[in-house]
């Protein structure tokens, strides 16, 4: 299993940023590996909300089934994803109201397929990939919702 844990402070209040984190057809201006979502659910976030997300990453294309295990709205959410053979994902957001702004904590656990091996075999394929697209996707929602209209 790989981890990654990244955070950042967005001067944006919690609600502004929940409001574009939560919003599957915003991905695309500020998850990295982010190519398209289909299959959303109705409605609001709240747990049971699902959607599936295609991502690239070096080099391939592949879908994540996502959905939402924990929600509590404006503070913190657990997405458990499906993906190719069986592999697994999970992503938490928590936010933190900070001194007038919004401490984003963004963690990410990935499972692979085919116990010890399939574990190898994801540390090769993913690499420090993951760790390295977090940064820049917290970067990019930083800016976005500190420079709207940039």
């Amino acid at each position: 299993m790989s981890a990654v844990h990244a955070d950042t402070l967005i001067h944006a209040p919690p609600a502004s940023v929940w409001a574009m984190i939560m919003d599957p057809r915003r991905l695309a201006e500020w998850v990295t590996i982010h190519c398209e979502v289909t299959d959303v659910s109705a409605g609001a976030a709240r747990v049971g909300f699902h959607m599936t997300q295609t991502i690239h990453l070096r080099g391939a294309k592949f879908k994540v089934r996502w959905k939402l295990a924990a929600c509590q709205p404006g503070r913190h959410a657990v997405w458990d994803g499906q993906g190719p053979a069986r592999s697994r994902a999970w992503i938490e957001y928590r936010l933190t109201p900070e001194d007038g702004a919004t401490r984003f904590h963004y963690s990410n656990e990935f499972r692979a397929p085919l116990g010890p091996l399939g574990a190898v075999a994801g540390r090769a394929l993913v690499g420090g990939i993951s760790e390295r697209e977090a940064k820049r996707s917290l970067k990019a929602l930083k800016a976005l919702l500190e420079h709207p209209g940039r």
